[in-house]
């Protein structure tokens, strides 16, 4: 059934846009030219994340920050096999996916530490990416309590994502 959805959208969307009397295809290709400047815009910003998260992880920091903070965590309930997936997910999205099958490959997908990694990955975002996409394309640029606030946000779904594995 899943493999129809897409198929079905388009068409769906075709017979609309026929129905409005919009040309379809010609508005497609202005969005896509309307795209590229955005992309080009929007590229620095990602590969400053990227290239950022990859030297924390090949210089070992984030590690060593998963040691300092692991008796915090631990405190508020999330396992200390998880810290340094709560700490890199603000950062990147494929990074932690990537430590997810590393716990996947530790500890089975169907352990305690696995439903928790998946739950806290469910529930959190890649704040600074998000960020760094979002605010390129517009003006907005005083983030002083955003990142903070989702900070706290990504903490707190990660304690409540460990308790609701605990419980269930």
């Amino acid at each position: 059934m899943s493999g129809y959805i897409i198929p079905i959208l388009f068409i769906a969307i075709f017979c609309y846009a026929k129905y409005k009397k919009v040309p379809a295809y010609d508005t497609f290709v202005k969005g896509a030219k309307k795209s590229i400047p955005l992309v080009v815009d929007i590229f620095p910003f990602i590969a400053t994340i990227m290239i950022a998260v990859a030297l924390l992880r090949a210089s070992g920091l984030t590690i060593l920050l998963a040691n300092v903070f692991s008796p915090i965590f631990n405190l508020l309930g999330i396992p200390t096999q998880l810290t340094e997936l709560v700490l890199l997910r603000p950062f990147t999205g494929s990074g932690s996916y990537a430590l997810l099958n590393d716990v996947f490959l530790t500890y089975g997908v169907d352990s305690y530490i696995s439903r928790c990694a998946c739950t806290i990955l469910g529930c959190s975002e890649t704040i600074f990416y998000v960020t760094a996409v979002y605010t390129s394309g517009t003006k907005v640029k005083k983030l002083l309590y955003a990142i903070p606030i989702a900070l706290i946000c990504a903490i707190v779904g990660s304690v409540v994502a460990c308790l609701l594995c605990r419980i269930i």
